[in-house]
């Protein structure tokens, strides 16, 4: 063994300590660093080292060439995209899965698949989904969704008596596939299916909402030959709008396609007893999108994909080899996603819903769409600013009140980086920021920071 690696092996659990006191210091300074600190000019890259100089060097070496310049997108005040955090329990399951180190996809490692289908069971009675949604731990909502349409793709061969996994897309001819306002990932998912991105079809929304009109949506799919596919979204990006998802469900009495929503982060929505409503019918779908390094926070990478038609993935995502499990009744997770290989990604989700429960994380989503309020309010009440949209749910959508081109917003958001941290966007054709809130550490007080810091950076380009 090299010399250094046989010193880190012998003084691993100091190692450990210190590492674990790096982490505990970058945590504490979370309220008080830069949201998202200055670039700077771009490093010169270093060269791989040629001789080991061990673990206590790197530490050394990521504190003060890397870390300074990392954004603090675990704490309360990164309002961009939809990231949540990692709770102190979704972290100690994080770390002790680079511990255990499993690649849980055999029933040949006989407890990490057990413990995965737990973690499964839980949250599907979180998002109150029947025991016919079979579900498996993906990488987030982008293999999520593409994980339920290569499934979808595999029924609609199955409706039309080809089997596409085996004869290849060309098999079923032209396909289309009808959403209101589909997240971004749907027609990446549908470029790598072979289905290709024309096959998607903007069906309309409701006036003056991101949520599909039913009877539009009816209309469409009778002029649609054939069976096809239903992208439904519970929780748009921009605004946080619902499809109407019983009303679609309530359409498969006249026509024949499979229901897909994507409720990446909406689907949290159930654990709020004011916003449950909001994904009812959710159970009906044939396959369900829900990314946990979103609002359940988990670390990245984690999100879960569910489906009535197991047996249908396991068609497409077969894997043979002489190591590996048969399918037979209850497949192997090789069997059930494009990865051969990943980490145990289920303990961390594991380890929070153990701790906190379904009250727990209750408290996080109502928080979260509480302080979403807030920052609403406080905006509406300020003549720089334009709610764009009401707040539905966690998302704050809104633009400056006069000439909101994208070099000011981009201005408005450099200005204000260092205290909050928004993202760009555009919605209804006017160019906009959006605010999302889903981390467990964010409190009224980060909406009062975030709120002034947005007002000044306003005032400041008056």
């Amino acid at each position: 063994m090299d010399r250094t690696l046989a010193t880190d092996l012998a003084r691993l659990p100091d190692l450990l300590e210190a590492t674990r006191r790096t982490a505990a210091e970058a945590l504490a300074a979370l309220d008080a660093r830069p949201v998202v600190p200055s670039a700077g000019p771009p490093r010169e890259r270093e060269s791989l080292p040629e001789r080991a100089d061990g673990t206590e060097a790197a530490l050394t070496a990521f504190a003060e060439r890397w870390a300074p310049r990392l954004s603090a997108s675990a704490g309360p005040r990164y309002l961009g995209f939809v990231t949540g955090g990692a709770t102190p329990a979704a972290l100690a399951g994080d770390w002790l899965t680079a511990v255990h180190d499993q690649n849980s996809n055999s029933a040949l490692d006989g407890a990490g698949q057990d413990l995965e289908r737990e973690t499964v069971a839980w949250l599907r009675a979180l998002f109150g989904l029947c025991d016919a949604h079979a579900g498996t731990f993906v990488s987030g909502a982008t293999l999520s969704n593409t994980t339920g349409l290569a499934i979808a793709r595999e029924w609609l061969g199955e409706r039309l008596g080809v089997s596409p996994s085996e004869d290849g897309a060309a098999a079923l001819g032209p396909v289309r596939v009808l959403s209101g306002a589909p997240h971004s990932s749907i027609a990446k998912a549908l470029s790598v299916l072979g289905l290709g991105r024309r096959s998607l079809v903007p069906v309309p929304t409701l006036p003056g909402r991101e949520a599909v009109d039913p009877a539009a949506l009816d209309r469409a799919l009778a002029d649609t030959p054939g069976p096809a596919v239903v992208v439904a979204n519970a929780g748009t990006v921009n605004t946080v709008d619902f499809d109407d998802l019983r009303a679609i469900a309530a359409l498969r009495e006249r026509h024949t396609f499979w229901l897909h929503t994507d409720a990446a982060f909406g689907a949290f929505a159930a654990l709020s007893p004011d916003h449950a409503h909001l994904t009812e019918g959710l159970d009906a779908s044939d396959s369900v999108c829900v990314d946990l390094h979103k609002w359940l926070n988990v670390p990245y990478d984690s999100a879960v994909q569910f489906t009535r038609r197991q047996d249908l993935q396991a068609r497409v995502f077969q894997n043979a080899a002489a190591y590996l499990g048969p399918l037979g009744e209850r497949p192997d997770l090789v069997h059930l996603t494009p990865e051969n290989s990943r980490r145990l990604r289920a303990l961390a989700a594991w380890f929070t819903l153990r701790a906190y429960g379904r009250e727990g994380h209750r408290e996080i989503v109502e928080r979260d769409i509480a302080c979403a309020e807030a920052l609403g309010a406080a905006l509406e009440q300020d003549p720089a600013f334009r709610l764009l949209a009401p707040v539905r749910l966690n998302v704050v959508c809104f633009t400056l009140a006069e000439d909101p081109t994208p070099d000011r917003l981009a201005a408005l958001r450099e200005a204000a980086r260092e205290e909050v941290f928004v993202t760009p966007t555009v919605h209804a054709g006017t160019p906009a920021l959006r605010a999302a809130f889903s981390n467990w550490r964010t409190t009224r007080a980060d909406v009062r920071r975030a709120a002034q810091a947005l007002r000044t950076a306003a005032k400041g380009m008056a």
